[in-house]
């Protein structure tokens, strides 16, 4: 009962002064909402980097061709090859760290149709340990195999978007498609990562979404290339999860040195190091949004002091009386500390839900992605409740060493 009637007491009060205590609140609530916001879009960030970074393979160096005009092409064809199969084979071979490889071949596209509709997407041709180090997964069939390769057979997997172009009434697997001069029987539909962005640490991304895949080996025998091509225009392989990436860069940068005569004929791409520099990127954003949030929510703390001590001056009469008819230093302490952590926990409340609204919005005009943490609420919470909590002692102790008889004799 004590403590219900210091509760009413205490909202009678902050009633009584409502502009006040809707100023006060501002500061808690800019501040809890800030750093609710920062938080969620920093875990939605993080969380849609690593999808990001899932569609490429966290433990996958990519080996890509470079291109070069033909007369670049003809003096580096005098030194190397390009990216080749055999590149592949050595490098699985050579580094004990490597367990598998998969290979990938772009065909010139002129033309992808289908009874149904037509597609401005690219074929490739696609060794079948390809899908295993991409994590794909699909909406129906089945992903190319070993025997398909083998038997150069004129199968096709499609892309989401492809698959929309080509049947856009549903139903594309048993179907027939048919690329530049040859027809093929669709067996399967790739699932659609549903990624924000397009491109990660300017790394291209979703590009397998509007492509044809078909065997490696039907795409090298059965369609024509410049002679001066590489074998295949990239190679994917599979890092041991235990190994660093980056060191492992290097060793396979080092073999492919020597096998391509120093020719600087390919880029390596590293997903562990691309989301190591958008943690560290991200991170930077933190710290300077948490500093932003702070400043807030000190500037917030100042002001329930101000308030607080504001009261005090109102109230010496009050206070005075008080003491004259009995209440301790503590129980003035107490009425005071009450009136800002009420403060505090009306505005956390509240900044929670304009935290909540501002990630939304934010999310809704930038295109960023927001994922909810409770963490972060709590967090935010509790940090506004503490500052609230901290902030009105200094104006409760000052009010609890008033002399009641100076106070009851002051205008």
């Amino acid at each position: 009962m004590k403590y219900l009637a210091l509760l009413i007491d205490t909202f009678a009060e902050l009633r009584e002064h409502k502009l006040r205590t809707l100023l006060t609140l501002l500061g808690m609530i800019f501040g809890v909402g800030a750093v609710i916001a920062m938080l969620n879009i920093g875990e939605g960030a993080e969380r849609e980097a690593m999808k990001m970074i899932n569609t490429m393979g966290l433990h996958n160096i990519i080996i890509e061709g470079k291109t070069f005009d033909d007369k670049e092409l003809q003096e580096q064809r005098k030194h190397s090859s390009g990216l080749t199969i055999r590149d592949g084979d050595i490098i699985t071979k050579s580094l004990p760290f490597v367990s598998q490889y998969s290979a990938q071949k772009l065909i010139d596209t002129y033309t992808i149709f289908s009874a149904q509709g037509k597609s401005d997407g690219e074929a490739v041709g696609v060794s079948p340990s390809f899908f295993e180090l991409s994590q794909f997964s699909l909406t129906a069939g089945r992903l190319l195999n070993v025997q398909d390769n083998n038997q150069f057979s004129q199968v096709a997997l499609l892309g989401s978007s492809t698959a929309k172009q080509l049947f856009p009434m549903g139903d594309a697997v048993g179907n027939k498609i048919k690329i530049n001069h040859l027809w093929f029987d669709v067996v399967g539909v790739l699932a659609s990562p549903y990624l924000k962005k397009e491109e990660f640490q300017g790394i291209k991304l979703g590009g397998d979404q509007n492509q044809v895949f078909i065997p490696l080996k039907t795409a090298m025998h059965k369609f024509a290339s410049s002679p001066l091509a590489s074998e295949v225009t990239s190679l994917k392989i599979k890092l041991e999860e235990s190994v660093d990436a980056i060191a492992a860069a290097k060793a396979v940068s080092h073999l492919l040195n020597r096998r391509h005569n120093e020719v600087d004929d390919y880029n390596l791409v590293v997903p562990a190091a691309l989301l190591a520099q958008q943690k560290q990127t991200q991170q930077i954003f933190n710290i300077v949004m948490s500093c932003v949030a702070g400043i807030s929510l000190l500037v917030g703390g100042i002001g329930i002091m101000n308030i607080m001590l504001a009261t005090v001056l109102e109230r010496t009469k009050e206070i005075g009386l008080l003491r004259a008819i009995g209440a301790t230093q503590k129980d003035i302490q107490v009425q005071f500390i009450a009136e800002s952590f009420t403060i505090s926990i009306l505005g956390g409340i509240l900044g929670v839900v304009f935290g909540i609204a501002l990630s939304e919005l934010i999310a809704m005009y930038s295109q960023w992605a927001v994922s909810w943490s409770i963490s972060a609420i709590v967090l935010s919470f509790s940090i506004c409740a503490i500052v609230g909590l901290t902030f009105g002692v200094y104006p409760a102790i000052k009010a609890s060493k008033l002399n009641p008889i100076d106070a009851l004799q002051s205008d």
